[in-house]
């Protein structure tokens, strides 16, 4: 038996005891001497007591570190954003902020108010937004649907419904996660299973389609607006509407009750399993390898436009291609992407080849995220010497005889960044670092970038015109948009302070990106606050219905 509380074991502690206490006696624990304060540090325990407490896991990002500074200021984080306001997408009712494009759209973050609600997670759908709060509430804005016209008295059963600020979403158990397609979305429990050909670890919606990767490794996939499936949503959305006069869900109290039902057996398509026998080993992925003697197996996916983007436990970024449908996904396969996976390959793109000479080459790599979105995938490593590889694959260019031989664009001003989330739209794009910094670049979208109002922008200036000229013109077009800033090539940090008269310190832990549209979830500094800001080490630069899973 141990004498003292020093004497047992760390195991015991942070098994059993450490994630029972509230996070004052965690902090009171720690200042008693230096082999508690490093108990109490430790970063998995605070991963998992945000899990515990928040419903946070982090999971949509690639963050390693950090956990303990969220834990401390996850009470009141705040939403803000930006974009194209066309379908309420923003949720910010008739309050519009004003700005030279006024009638087009909002250029910088504005923040908007969810009363009673702690959201952890934001996704972006491609008119609307999805929020999930603490308690594992689903609160939405926009249209899921606004390529047709809903009429008031159909309720929000019609995906064509438009809220123009946030509401509740009031199903049967808490969320755990949700991801958006363009005009669709899908979401899993917290309903647990013990069986891993049961157990979905991540649902992920494409341009059209909806993919879920279960614990097995398996894919599957379905789509939500033709096919098999979509029948038999329509089919039992027609019994409903003649049998239950609550079935068009209408808003009451800011809450709109959901309605699940069982498919009776209609499954989705299983894609084949990928070819982990022909995948190479990959030297180079880091100091240590844990996983070099385990299966190889796909740990991550995400969706764009008719293609699926795999990652498996090893580095290895596969594409499943022809997923237009039922009748075609037979015909694709799975693609490895060398380019995207080998640390030999990436030092051989500018601006990492010798010849080019502008970025330090890397020592090892192992991508450990992934995104993607309508035209764009992005694979991406973590740490101080983090990669970020970015490709759009659209019928608008041409693409090589083999997907094998994709190449990657890298952008020199993301790379050793400790980037831990990249997002897309349609147009524009988004790089979250562990220091809570977040940099956007590529169309103006009607102000997705968030830089600014451009005509208050120095001319020349990201986000800004190019020419005083361009600049007059727009100043002088009362609220319409007559000529638009050009694209932005080098990512831009965004500001949250916009509307304030004075700066503000902030730290910015999620972001989400669709359509012409942005937002992020923020933690506000204050000047005082004793804990500060994380860091990573030094690494120099030399340059639709709703579907319930």
């Amino acid at each position: 038996m141990p004498s003292t509380i020093a004497d047992i074991p760390v195991e015991v502690f942070l098994d059993n005891i450490v994630l029972y206490l509230s996070a004052r006696d965690l902090l009171s624990l720690g200042s008693v001497n230096r082999a508690f304060h490093l108990i109490t540090s430790d970063e998995t325990l605070w991963h998992r007591k945000l899990q515990a407490d928040y419903n946070f896991s982090g999971s949509d990002t690639a963050r390693t570190t950090g956990w303990k500074f969220i834990y401390q200021r996850l009470s009141n984080p705040e939403v803000y954003v930006w974009g194209e306001s066309s379908n309420s997408r923003l949720g910010l009712g008739e309050v519009i902020p004003r700005s030279s494009i006024h009638r087009e759209g909002v250029p910088f973050p504005v923040h908007l108010r969810l009363p009673n609600a702690n959201i952890i997670s934001l996704v972006a759908g491609g008119m609307s937004f999805h929020a999930l709060d603490s308690k594992g509430n689903l609160h939405v804005w926009g249209v899921l649907d606004g390529t047709s016209f809903g009429y008031r008295n159909e309720g929000f059963s019609e995906p064509s419904m438009t809220s123009p600020v946030p509401i509740r979403l009031e199903l049967p158990a808490p969320i755990r996660s949700v991801s958006c397609g363009r005009l669709h979305a899908a979401a899993l429990d917290s309903t647990s299973t013990n069986s891993p050909e049961t157990t979905p670890i991540q649902v992920e919606c494409g341009w059209s389609f909806t993919a879920i990767l279960m614990q097995t490794s398996d894919v599957l996939v379905y789509w939500p607006r033709k096919g098999r499936i979509y029948e038999a949503i329509k089919t039992t959305k027609r019994h409903l509407d003649e049998h239950d006069s609550n079935s068009k869900a209408y808003v009451k109290d800011g809450v709109v009750p959901c309605h699940c039902w069982d498919l009776k057996g209609i499954n989705p398509v299983q894609l084949p399993p990928i070819p982990a026998e022909e995948l190479p080993e990959l030297p180079g992925t880091g100091p240590t390898d844990e996983t070099r003697f385990q299966r190889t197996k796909l740990v991550r996916i995400a969706g764009m436009d008719n293609y699926i983007i795999g990652l498996t436990n090893k580095g290895h970024v596969l594409c499943y291609s022809m997923l237009n449908g039922e009748d075609t996904y037979q015909q694709g396969r799975w693609h490895y992407l060398p380019w995207f996976s080998e640390l030999e390959k990436v030092k051989q793109l500018p601006p990492l080849a010798a010849s080019e000479g502008h970025l330090e080459l890397p020592q090892f790599m192992q991508i450990t995220h992934i995104t993607a979105h309508f035209q764009t995938f992005v694979a991406y490593s973590t740490g101080s010497q983090s990669v970020v590889l970015m490709r759009k694959i659209s019928t608008e260019e041409p693409l090589p005889t083999s997907l094998e031989e994709l190449q990657p664009t890298l952008i020199p001003e993301l790379q050793y960044k400790s980037v831990i989330s990249v997002v897309v739209g349609d147009y524009h794009y988004g790089a979250l670092t562990s220091t809570g910094r977040l940099f956007t670049w590529g169309a103006f979208s009607k102000g997705a970038l968030g830089l600014g109002d451009p005509v208050k922008i120095a001319v020349g200036e990201p986000g800004g015109f190019s020419s005083q000229d361009d600049r007059e013109v727009a100043e002088n077009a009362h609220g319409w948009m007559a000529v638009e800033p050009p694209e932005v090539e080098v990512p831009t940090e965004v500001r949250f302070d916009h509307e304030l008269e004075r700066s503000r310190e902030t730290y910015c832990f999620a972001v989400a990106a669709a359509g012409w549209h942005m937002g992020a979830l923020i933690i506000g500094l204050e000047k005082d606050d004793k804990f500060e800001r994380p860091t990573v080490p030094y690494s120099p630069l030399l340059c639709t219905p709703f579907c319930h899973l």
